[in-house]
């Protein structure tokens, strides 16, 4: 993952994604990187090195939008992502499929939101059996992108 680290300086999350990195001991507050939880029960507001927001997906990149700066990750939430692509702010998709069946889960992509355009722009397998995906956004003009990663 260090290479694509190395093209973000913004990640963005839901509150449940926060939850389970928590949960499994990992941090969610990189250095280099500006973090942003969405939250609808939480304060908004800095904490710990992380920013809880209640504004619009819109709103939120459009403020990070406003200083220079490297892409913006949106990692994990399949209704954040939703959110997201509703409005039209997802322009390159990584997904990344390990071959483990599970027995429940949660969708990728919850129903909701409009058809959006992605070609296929890499595909990678690693030694551990994961194949790894890279999409992106067909567009017209180009802009400082938001990524959607999602394993």
């Amino acid at each position: 993952m260090a290479p694509f680290f190395a093209t973000i300086d913004s990640a963005i999350m839901g509150r449940k994604t926060l939850e389970a990195g928590l949960k499994m001991g990992g941090t969610v507050a990189y250095p280099g990187i500006a973090t942003y939880v969405f939250s609808r029960s939480l304060r908004a507001g800095e904490r710990d090195g992380i920013t809880f927001t209640r504004d619009s997906p819109a709103d939120v990149v459009a403020q990070i939008r406003k200083k220079p700066g490297k892409d913006i990750w949106l990692m994990g939430g399949g209704e954040l992502a939703r959110d997201f692509l509703k409005a039209d702010l997802v322009d390159g998709l990584f997904l990344g499929i390990v071959p483990v069946l599970l027995a429940k889960g949660l969708p990728l992509f919850p129903t909701g939101f409009p058809q959006r355009d992605f070609s296929l722009i890499e595909n990678k397998a690693y030694s551990q059996g994961l194949i790894a995906f890279k999409y992106e956004r067909v567009r017209s003009t180009k802009k400082r992108q938001t990524h959607a990663v999602t394993y």
